[in-house]
C-alpha cells in the first residue's frame, strides 16, 4: 500500500473520529435535557397526588358508603378511591393493586369512550355513558355511568368521579326483544304465505308475499276494504263469517276464498283469519294467512285429466296390460290382452273379474304349460319386480311378460302384468348374431385389445390383440373375474367404472397394469356400458390401447422440465450473487472518487473534476445496468403475489420517483382501475415504460399521458407521450434485451425487455405506434382471468371488441 492510500485512510479515520466526538456531545446535551424533564414531571405528580389527598378526604364521607358503585379516579383513569359496591363490580381492590379503569372498556368502545372523556373534559359532567367493558376473560357486562369532574383551587380539573349502574340484564332484555323482532318481521317478509293484519275490514298492514300475489302496493292496501277484494269460492254462510268474527261470535275461521288482483284475475286462496283481542274480550285486529292454491286446484283438475288420458293410452297400447287389485280382482285391462290371448270380451267387461284361475285357463296357449302356470305362482309369492320374462306360445309367438308389484306407503295394493309380443324381435336378434359371427374374425384381429365384462366383472370375451397386450391366453383370462387375474395398480379404478356403466356412463382412463411377464404397462381404456335387446345394462366392453412408449416420452419430459427447474432457480442464485459481487467495487470506486474529489478538488483543474464526475457517471450506470439485468432475470421467474393495486397510487409514486423534467409532465385524464395483482410487477410495468417517454422528450413542452381501456377478457393501457418518436425499423428491436436507440446514457437498453416479459405473464401483448419526430404511444394489455377488478375502480368506456 503506497503513502496516498495510507494518507487517505488516515484522513477518512480523522473524519470519523470528529464524528464521533460530536455525537457524544450531542448525546450528553439530550441526557441531561431528559433527566430535568423527568425530575420536573416528578414534582408536577406530587403537587396532584396533594391535591386529590386533599379532596378524596372531603368525599370519603358523602359517597363510600352509598350503595351503587361509585369510583373515584385520576385523568388517566387510574382508579384513587372506590367504595365497597364498586369493589364487588369490578372484582378489584385499589387497595391491593393499581387499578386502571381504561383496562375494561371493551375494544368496540374505546373511540366512543375517548369522545365522551373528551365530553367530560369540556362541559364538566357526564350522563347516561353506556358501554360494555370486561370484567374477566370469562365475563362482560354492560354498565351506565353517570359521572363529573373535580376543580382544584385554580378550578382546573384533577380527577373524575362517577355512579356506575350494571345494566346488562337490561341490555339483554333489549336485543332479545330488538332480535326476537328482527326474527318475526324475516319470517314474515319472507313467508310464502300471504299475511295480513286488518280491522274492521281495513287493511292496516300486508306481506311483501301478499303484495306480490295481488299486485298492488302497500299504499294501496291501505285505502281498500278486505271484502272488496275477496270473496267466497261458492256462496254459501261462509260470507257470513267475517262478519261473525267482526262481532265477537268466531275467534278463528278458514275458508277457500277468491282474491282479486288489481289486473282484474284472480286467485283461489285457502285462508285463514285469527282474531286478537284484548284483556276485555274485543277484538283488535285481525290477522289472515292467505295461501294461494291456485296452482293446487289447477293440478287436481290436470290430474283427473291425465287419469283420462292415461285411461285412454293404455286401453290403445300395443303391449298387453293387465291390473289386478290386492285381491286378484282386474282393476284395469286394455283391447290387446284380449288379442292376445283370444278373450272374446269388451275390457270394460272384464273389470271385477277374478284372475285366482286364470293361469289355469290361460296355460293351454303355452308350450310349456305347467312351467307357465308354477312360475306365475312364484312370482306372485315373491312381490318382487320381474321384466322380460320370456314365453313361449304353442302358435309359435314369443311374449315378454313384465310384473311389477304397487305399494302404498308399504301396503301391498296389488301388480301389474304387461305383454309384449317379441316375435320380430326374436327373429331380428338371430340374424344379429349371424352378422355378429360374420364380423368376429375382424374384431378377434383388432390392433386394439377388445374385452367384454358382464356386471360382476366376469370377462366375457377377449380378441387376440389383447391377449398380446395382458400376455395371457383366451381360455386364462375368459370367465374369470377381470380385477383378480389383471394386476392394476389402483384397485379402486374399476369397479367404480364399473358402477357408472351400470348407471350407461361411457369416458376414458388410463392406468398401471402388470403384465403376465412383470413389466408393467400403461394402457388407454374406452370403456362403454354393454345392452341386451330390451336397453338394459348386462356388462361393458372395453377398448384397450397400448400406450406405455407414450407414456415413457411424458416421464422423460416431466424430468427434463424438472432438471429445467432447477436450472433457472440456479441461474436466479447467479444472478443474484453476481449482482451483489458486481455492485460491492462500484460502490468503492464511487467512496474513492468522492474522496478524491473532497480531498483534491483544490488541486483538481477543470479536467481533473469533469473526469470524477464522469467516473460517478459511469459507475451509477453501471450501477443501473446491474439492477436492471437483476430484475429481468426475475421478471418471469419470481411467484406472482396478488393484492389490490390501485394504479392511480402507482403512477403517483413514479412522479415522485423517478427524475422529471421540469418541462415534462404525467397526466391521467381519467381514473384508472384499481385491480388484484403483483403490486412490484404494476410498479416496474408503469415506471419502465413512463422513465422511458420522459427521457426522450426535447420539445419545450413535454406531456406523458396515461390512459386505460376495458374490454371484455383483458385491459389495455397506453402510455403516450410527444417526444422525438421511435423509427418503424425499430418497433420490434426495442423489447429486446440491450437494444435501445439513440446514445441516451440513462437508457440501459433492459426496461423495455422488461416490460416484455411482465406482460407475457399476464398473458398479454405488448406494442408500439410511433413516427418519428412525431412521439411514441405505447401500449400493453393484461388478461383479465388473471386479475381481479375492485370495487373502488373504475375507468374509460367499456368495450368488447379486440383492440388487434
Amino acid at each position: 500500500m503506497d503513502n496516498k492510500e495510507i494518507n487517505l485512510l488516515k484522513k477518512a479515520l480523522e473524519r470519523q473520529k470528529k464524528a464521533r466526538q460530536q455525537a457524544e456531545r450531542i448525546l450528553e446535551n439530550k441526557s441531561k435535557e431528559l433527566y430535568d424533564v423527568t425530575r420536573h414531571l416528578k414534582e408536577t405528580n406530587n403537587k396532584l397526588e396533594n391535591l386529590l389527598s386533599e379532596k378524596t378526604s372531603e368525599l370519603d364521607g358523602v359517597f363510600m358508603n352509598i350503595l351503587d358503585p361509585y369510583v373515584l379516579m385520576d385523568l388517566q383513569f387510574n382508579v384513587i378511591n372506590m367504595n365497597t359496591s364498586a369493589k364487588e363490580l369490578l372484582q378489584k381492590d385499589h387497595t391491593k393493586e393499581n387499578v386502571n379503569l381504561a383496562r375494561f372498556i371493551h375494544p368496540d368502545f374505546q373511540q366512543y369512550t375517548l369522545e365522551s372523556m373528551q365530553s367530560l373534559l369540556e362541559v364538566g359532567t357526564l350522563k347516561n355513558y353506556r358501554a360494555k367493558i370486561i370484567i374477566s376473560q370469562e365475563m362482560e357486562i354492560w354498565v351506565q355511568i353517570n359521572a363529573s369532574l373535580i376543580f382544584n383551587s385554580q378550578r382546573k380539573p384533577i380527577a373524575a368521579q362517577g355512579i356506575i349502574r350494571d345494566i346488562t340484564g337490561e341490555m339483554e332484555v333489549k336485543e332479545l326483544l330488538g332480535e326476537q323482532k328482527k326474527q318475526l318481521d324475516i319470517i314474515v317478509e319472507n313467508s310464502p304465505l300471504g299475511i295480513l293484519l286488518a280491522k274492521d275490514n281495513k287493511i292496516i298492514k300486508a306481506n311483501e308475499t301478499f303484495m306480490q300475489m295481488l299486485g298492488y302496493s302497500h299504499h294501496e292496501l291501505m285505502h281498500i276494504s278486505l271484502k272488496d277484494i275477496s270473496a267466497p269460492e261458492e256462496q254459501s254462510d261462509s260470507c257470513m263469517l267475517l262478519d261473525q268474527m267482526n262481532e265477537g261470535i268466531l275467534e278463528e275461521f278458514t275458508a277457500i276464498k277468491k282474491f282479486f288482483k288489481k289486473d282484474g284475475s284472480f286467485i283461489l286462496t285457502k285462508t285463514r283469519m285469527n282474531a286478537v283481542t284484548n284483556h276485555q274480550g274485543e277484538i283488535n285486529y285481525q290477522v289472515g294467512i292467505i295461501e294461494d292454491i291456485s296452482k293446487e286446484r289447477k293440478a287436481e283438475m290436470e290430474l283427473k285429466a291425465s287419469e283420462s288420458r292415461l285411461s285412454t293410452l293404455i286401453s290403445n297400447l300395443h303391449s298387453g296390460v293387465l291390473l289386478e287389485n290386492e285381491d286378484r280382482k282386474i282393476a284395469l285391462t286394455n283391447k290387446m290382452f284380449c288379442n292376445l290371448f283370444n278373450i272374446p270380451a269388451n275390457p270394460e267387461d272384464l273389470k271385477g273379474a277374478d284372475c285366482s284361475e286364470s293361469a289355469e285357463q290361460s296355460k293351454v296357449y303355452f308350450k310349456n304349460p305347467d312351467t307357465f302356470v308354477k312360475r306365475i305362482e312364484e312370482i306372485l309369492e315373491q312381490r318382487e319386480i320381474v321384466l322380460s320374462d320370456e314365453l313361449e306360445l304353442i302358435d309359435g309367438r314369443i311374449l315378454e311378460r313384465d310384473y311389477i308389484p304397487i305399494y302404498n306407503d308399504g301396503i301391498y295394493k296389488g301388480h301389474l302384468w304387461a305383454y309384449h309380443d317379441v316375435t320380430i324381435g326374436k327373429n331380428y336378434k338371430k340374424n344379429l348374431e349371424a352378422q355378429r359371427e360374420k364380423y368376429s374374425s375382424i374384431i378377434a384381429n383388432m390392433n386394439l385389445g377388445l374385452v367384454e365384462v358382464d356386471n360382476n366383472d366376469v370377462i366375457q370375451m377377449v380378441n387376440q390383440s389383447f391377449c398380446q397386450m395382458s400376455g395371457f391366453r383366451e381360455h386364462e383370462l375368459v370367465g374369470k373375474v377381470a380385477r383378480d387375474i389383471l394386476q392394476v395398480s389402483n384397485k379402486e379404478l374399476i369397479p367404480s367404472k364399473n358402477k357408472r356403466r351400470l348407471s350407461g356412463a361411457s369416458d376414458s382412463y388410463e392406468i398401471e397394469v402388470q403384465s403376465k411377464d412383470g413389466r408393467n404397462r400403461h394402457w388407454l381404456i374406452s370403456g362403454a356400458p354393454r345392452y341386451n335387446e330390451s336397453g338394459t345394462v348386462i356388462g361393458s366392453i372395453g377398448i384397450h390401447l397400448d400406450i406405455t412408449d407414450q407414456k415413457n416420452l411424458e416421464f422423460q419430459k416431466e424430468k427434463l422440465l424438472k432438471e429445467l427447474e432447477i436450472s433457472n432457480t440456479g441461474l436466479q442464485e447467479y444472478a443474484h450473487i453476481v449482482s451483489h459481487d458486481l455492485k460491492s467495487p462500484l460502490r468503492s470506486i464511487s467512496s474513492l472518487a468522492t474522496w478524491l474529489y473532497e480531498d483534491y478538488k483544490d488541486i483538481l483543474d477543470e479536467g481533473g473534476k469533469q473526469n470524477l464526475q464522469m467516473m460517478q457517471e459511469k459507475v451509477a450506470s453501471m450501477d443501473k445496468l446491474i439492477h436492471g439485468i437483476l430484475e429481468y432475470s426475475t421478471a418471469n421467474s419470481s411467484e406472482l403475489d396478488s393484492s389490490t393495486v390501485n394504479l392511480n397510487e402507482v403512477v403517483s409514486e413514479i412522479r415522485e420517483t423517478i427524475y422529471i423534467p421540469e418541462h415534462v409532465t404525467i397526466s391521467v385524464p381519467e381514473k384508472l382501475p384499481v385491480i388484484q395483482a403483483d403490486r412490484t410487477k404494476m410498479y416496474q410495468l408503469f415506471q419502465n415504460i413512463i422513465g422511458n417517454a420522459v427521457v426522450h422528450i426535447e420539445k419545450k413542452v413535454g406531456v406523458v399521458e396515461v390512459t386505460a381501456s376495458e374490454y371484455d377478457d383483458f385491459w389495455e393501457f397506453s402510455i403516450k407521450d410527444n417526444g422525438v418518436g421511435i423509427p418503424e425499423k425499430f418497433h420490434k428491436k426495442i423489447f429486446k434485451i440491450f437494444q435501445s436507440i439513440g446514445n441516451n446514457e440513462r437508457s440501459t437498453g433492459i426496461g423495455l425487455s422488461i416490460v416484455k416479459k411482465i406482460v407475457d405473464r399476464y398473458e398479454g401483448d405488448v406494442w408500439v405506434e410511433s413516427e418519428e419526430g412525431k412521439g411514441t404511444d405505447f401500449h400493453f394489455t393484461i388478461k383479465k382471468s388473471l386479475v381481479s377488478q375492485s370495487d373502488e375502480n373504475c375507468t374509460g368506456n367499456k368495450k368488447a371488441k379486440q383492440p388487434f
